[in-house]
């Protein structure tokens, strides 16, 4: 594998936002409290995953760590990212690192990513970008809505993602990082996901639906005793527009450190790059 190739799948997220990258019965899509009804695993697993992301907005904040997987022909690539996150202003802040090269060197700096209802902010975008500038993305434009196109999911879009759940199971109990949660196992669909989205992810769900190769979303979520996400992995597929080949993108999300502070700011108008992005790889993206 040529470096070249590598950039255009490690960075198929480079080319199709950074990379270009995206993650059940609609019955109820409001209100928490899931641990009481189903501590033991015996109550509705569909209903208890529609309110995830209540139960964060309820939580307020946290901290976030988030990896993205990428595989497209024999070449897999994983994406890092951490930050925090605040739920209630749907505001967060990333720091993204892209793939090492084959040598080991590191073939970008960290990406700052700022997550906002409706926006993706990006700096140390690179592709002709000044350093000192910001890239702002509309993520209702993007064909993956943003749950893939910065090398990681926003958190509360992959909340909001759950509230399509058409099917679920629960598969056990057991513990991530020393706390005890419920993971379940089932499938979401985007289309209605985004029916039931409050209103800064509607759009960008809605674009999903259409713009992955299928809108059914496979996935396996671990919910604490209020009902907070504590991790969730999501299986995505979108079809590569240039080269016309099948990428799947397995995005997993850790939530730990509820309550703690997350001051973020987004940046004024004239920190905002104007100018055209040229290609990295593969079109469409930002």
């Amino acid at each position: 594998m040529d470096r070249r190739q590598h950039r255009r799948t490690g960075g198929t997220a480079v080319a199709v936002g950074i990379l270009l990258g995206l993650g059940a019965t609609a019955t109820g899509c409001s209100g928490s409290g899931a641990a009481a009804e189903d501590v033991k695993g015996t109550g509705d697993p569909v209903g208890t995953l529609h309110r995830a992301a209540d139960a964060l907005r309820e939580a307020g904040s946290s901290k976030a760590a988030t990896s993205m997987e990428m595989a497209t022909g024999g070449t897999r690539v994983t994406i890092r990212g951490r930050g925090v996150y605040d739920y209630r202003r749907r505001l967060g802040r990333l720091t993204v690192m892209l793939p090492e090269d084959p040598t080991g060197a590191a073939e970008h700096r960290p990406i700052t990513e700022l997550l906002a209802p409706g926006a993706l902010f990006m700096k140390n975008r690179g592709a002709g970008v000044p350093a000192d500038k910001w890239v702002r993305v509309e993520t209702a434009t993007l064909s993956d809505g943003n749950l893939v196109t910065g090398g990681a999911t926003d958190p509360y879009a992959a909340a909001q993602v759950l509230r399509g759940t058409r099917q679920a199971v629960f598969v056990g109990r057991t513990e991530i990082a020393g706390t005890p949660v419920r993971h379940y196992r089932g499938t979401a669909d985007l289309g209605r996901a985004a029916r039931y989205a409050t209103a800064g992810d509607r759009a960008a769900l809605a674009a999903a639906a259409k713009g992955f190769a299928t809108a059914v979303v496979p996935f396996d979520a671990y919910l604490d005793d209020e009902g907070r996400i504590r991790k969730l992995r999501q299986r995505f597929s979108f079809v590569n527009g240039r080269e016309k080949a099948s990428v799947a993108v397995a995005s997993t999300l850790l939530l730990y450190g509820f309550g703690v502070p997350a001051e973020v700011r987004l940046p004024p108008a004239q920190d905002i790059y104007a100018g055209r992005i040229a290609e990295e790889g593969n079109g469409g993206g930002a």
